[in-house]
């Protein structure tokens, strides 16, 4: 007499892709035994640093014409080829009244702009350029940031008008690697 009892089907084979997914990995692995420990961390894509965003600044310490024409600035160095117009910079405001200075608390005594991307690098690239590549140790920060200054705003290949004068500004550079926003996030 025939057994009534069924036989299960064994469900347990994997997947055709599962064996090339094994494979890969395992040539992967092969690749990185024969690099040396330095040039897996120059293969490491986490590791590369990148430019997070670049502040420039102008501190004009007086508001009104000057200021304005300091904004026009800092417009024109972050316009595009194409004849895009730049972005428009925000004014900052004194925190408190200095008379020595002839500034008054909440008066609009500077203007910045917050550069990222391609935009950024070129930027930073005309800058750096213009201090020679050459950049003091005080200018670093502990966590990799650094900024510093250059004197006339026509050396980065605006052209001089006269109406405008001419004005110094600040360079600050965030730098960052990829997931390193994981860190900070609120969890």
């Amino acid at each position: 007499m025939p057994s009534t009892k069924k036989t299960k089907k064994d469900t347990s084979k994997a997947p055709a892709d599962k064996p090339a997914a094994a494979d890969a990995k395992a040539v992967a692995a092969a690749a990185n035994a024969k690099l040396s420990k330095a040039e897996r961390r120059e293969r490491n894509v986490l590791r590369k640093i990148k430019i997070d965003k670049l502040v420039l600044n102008i501190s004009v310490g007086e508001s009104g014409d000057r200021l304005t024409r300091a904004c026009k600035v800092l417009e024109a160095l972050t316009a595009s080829k194409d004849g895009d117009d730049g972005q428009t910079p925000v004014t900052s405001k004194a925190r408190y009244t200095v008379r020595s200075f002839g500034i008054r608390r909440n008066e609009q005594i500077a203007c910045h702009v917050t550069v990222r991307g391609e935009k950024a690098a070129e930027i930073l690239e005309k800058g750096l350029r213009v201090k020679e590549y050459e950049l003091r140790s005080r200018n670093f920060s502990e966590t990799g940031n650094f900024g510093f200054g250059i004197d006339e705003h026509i050396d980065l290949g605006l052209k001089y008008d006269p109406s405008i004068g001419i004005y110094g500004m600040d360079f600050y550079v965030c730098l960052t690697r990829a997931g390193a926003r994981v860190a900070r996030r609120r969890r």
